[in-house]
């Protein structure tokens, strides 16, 4: 079914992304993301580009996630996109914003630890 942009709810695509993550379903989560998404990855120090790269960052870590995996602590409209805080595929609290494009895939991704209620990132 085809969504127009008006029609777009960016909290029903972050349920699914989380949804994803939380079945390990590789695929699913990559459907999310445009062809060229940016990924910047506080918690590792690296920048992913492409579907490719996002697939091999994520394939090992739906692999290994723990039972406390990908669960929602917090989400924000923000004036970009969305951020939520969730506890990461080692059960670790972390940020993560998402912005998206016109086809209402994601384009661009943050993520960094969080400390205390603060995150060493920024979302551009």
């Amino acid at each position: 079914m085809s969504i127009s942009r008006d029609e777009f709810d960016p909290l029903a695509a972050i349920v699914d992304w989380l949804d994803a993550c939380r079945r390990g379903d590789l695929n699913a989560l990559l459907d999310l993301y445009d062809e060229r998404a940016v990924m910047e990855c506080g918690c590792e120090g690296v920048t992913l580009t492409g579907r490719n790269s996002i697939a091999a960052y994520w394939a090992p870590k739906l692999e290994s996630k723990r039972v406390t995996a990908f669960n929602l602590d917090a989400v924000v409209l923000t004036g970009h996109g969305v951020q939520i805080d969730y506890q990461n595929y080692e059960g670790k609290p972390v940020r993560f914003y998402f912005r998206f494009g016109s086809s209402n895939e994601i384009i661009y991704t943050s993520c960094g630890p969080l400390i205390g209620r603060a995150a060493k990132i920024s979302p551009n």
